[in-house]
């Protein structure tokens, strides 16, 4: 009874979400009674437990879910871990707009390795990035609060930096196609020394292939500035011949299969 006022306190709050330790508090039970407590609750369907010790409360919509959808409570379990952290790769192009195939998994971007995530059939998949609390982002609203999400541009370069996440560079190059158009010029040279030299090179050349040369102009500027070699379109592929393109200083080792 203790827990089930306690979680119905936060859910009528407008909190989705507490750690052990504040059901622990709250209801002064101790450590074992909390947890069987919170195990009965787990096994009706009403909480679920998203990560060792962090709990969701799923209301009846979600049930079959098992979960609160991603959004929702990743930006609380992150606070609570303390990581800095944003929804990048294929889950960002969806949010902005660019949802020509729905990802298989949710894809959040930290400093840190960290293993995939399970709540129910909610699957989170974490992409390390070293310097992920320098990539700009914009707020992304939710039915309970908001979640970060990196720009339209600083989605490109996560795409084309990791695009074994992505489905292969011909899924990438397909994302673009409806992404590019949220996609600003001047903001994507200004964003290119926050990322590998390369990766601004594959991008531009990628941009151009699905028809928005328009915007590589200043990214082409850079690369002309900066880059010394070419560089493979497939770095998996580094021993395979390809074109040659003068303007991104990359050799083409990868025919594209764009979807489009």
């Amino acid at each position: 009874m203790l827990i089930g006022k306690f979680v119905e306190g936060r859910a009528s709050g407008g909190r989705n979400s507490f750690s052990l330790e504040e059901a622990v508090h709250a209801t002064g039970l101790s450590l074992v009674a909390a947890r069987a407590s919170l195990r009965r609750l787990k096994q009706k369907g009403r909480i679920a437990m998203a990560f060792r010790g962090f709990y969701v409360i799923v209301p009846p919509e979600y049930r079959r879910l098992g979960c609160l959808p991603p959004e929702q409570f990743v930006p609380q379990l992150m606070e609570h871990l303390g990581l800095a952290h944003y929804i990048g790769l294929l889950s960002a192009a969806e949010l902005h707009g660019a949802a020509h195939q729905r990802p298989q998994v949710f894809q959040v971007v930290v400093p840190v390795n960290r293993p995939q995530l399970r709540c129910g059939e909610v699957r989170v998949q974490f992409v390390a990035r070293r310097n992920a609390s320098e990539v700009p982002t914009v707020r992304h609203n939710t039915p309970r609060g908001y979640a970060v999400v990196s720009t339209p541009e600083a989605t490109a370069f996560d795409l084309v930096g990791y695009p074994h996440h992505c489905g292969g560079l011909g899924n990438v190059a397909t994302v673009f196609a409806e992404l590019a158009p949220g996609v600003k010029a001047k903001e994507l040279a200004r964003l290119a020394p926050l990322s590998p030299l390369p990766w601004a090179q594959r991008l531009g050349y990628l941009l151009d292939a699905v028809g928005f040369r328009s915007l590589t102009e200043p990214l082409a500027a850079y690369v002309a500035r900066t880059a010394r070699e070419y560089v493979p379109l497939n770095p998996k592929q580094r021993g395979r011949a390809g074109k040659r393109s003068a303007r991104w200083k990359l050799r083409a080792n990868e025919r594209l299969e764009l979807d489009l």
